[in-house]
């Protein structure tokens, strides 16, 4: 699944080409993905200038002067960007497409339709799916504060609070995996038992990990790829995710594997406390 960086490499993958263009067609091929297309989706867009382009969590928004066009690329989706001259024939995956005033055109992609494609007339703050997000993990309010607070009651493991869109957004298995192991923190301890110290740690790493994800375009994972059909290159940076009996890269010890969540979580039992 596209995970914040994939979805921040997207961003600054298609804005720079559709921000200030107007909108001249769209056209929707397949309408069942998680939330239905909107049928009147091209009556909708037609003639609407994009204003900019944002991330929240993991959703793309691209603001319009009546609304919010809402993208999340759910388990496999991607969005590609062409222009009509160069476009190749649109494929089955292909299930939206909108084109702009000079010829550009955006291809949502996506092979297992989990994702979304929405209009909202109204501002971010009241979207029904963006409202009661918690804050960002590279935003100025995930502090080390905010988070040891808001891990003070739970007993669930630590991996799956991180993962908790109700405590930090954006945070998927790969990079709760990787942050962990980089703070020396056990994914399965409580997560009330974290210190303030540590969790300052968790702060620090778990910037630091999904920044240099966004360096490398994210991971490959799936059919994963960015606005330009790249793949990206995180995976070869990974300390103990997927590398389960391997030599474990700072103490030579066996990566382990368990499942936390109902998602596979790999750990060093000897760097890991």
């Amino acid at each position: 699944m596209p995970e914040l960086p994939e979805v921040e490499t997207t961003l600054r993958g298609i804005a720079p080409h559709i921000s200030g263009k107007t909108i001249v067609r769209t056209t929707v091929r397949q309408a069942k993905l998680r939330h239905p297309v909107p049928p009147d989706l091209d009556d909708t867009l037609n003639g609407e200038t994009v204003l900019r382009c944002t991330r929240r969590a993991k959703y793309l928004l691209v603001h319009l002067p009546q609304g919010i066009l809402l993208i999340h690329l759910g388990m496999s989706g991607s969005l590609r960007l062409f222009t009509s001259g160069n476009a190749p024939d649109a494929g089955k995956h292909d299930h939206v497409e909108i084109e702009f005033s000079d010829g550009t055109l955006l291809r949502y992609h996506d092979p297992r339709r989990f994702g979304i494609v929405s209009w909202y007339p109204g501002p971010e703050e009241t979207h029904p799916l963006l409202q009661n997000l918690a804050p960002e993990p590279l935003g100025n309010g995930f502090t080390a504060d905010y988070l040891h607070n808001a891990l003070k009651k739970r007993r669930s493991p630590i991996k799956s609070v991180l993962m908790d869109n109700k405590t930090v957004v954006g945070v998927g298995n790969i990079y709760a995996n990787e942050s962990l192991f980089a703070a020396g923190i056990a994914p399965n301890r409580p997560a009330m038992q974290i210190s303030r110290k540590e969790a300052a740690a968790l702060v620090h790493h778990i910037r630091e990990t999904l920044r240099r994800a966004i360096e490398k375009g994210g991971s490959t994972l799936r059919d994963f790829v960015d606005s330009e059909g790249k793949s990206g290159y995180f995976q070869q940076e990974y300390k103990v995710y997927g590398r389960q009996g391997q030599p474990c890269l700072q103490c030579g010890g066996g990566i382990e594997k368990t499942v936390i969540g109902q998602r596979g979580t790999f750990y060093c039992p000897n760097c890991q406390h």
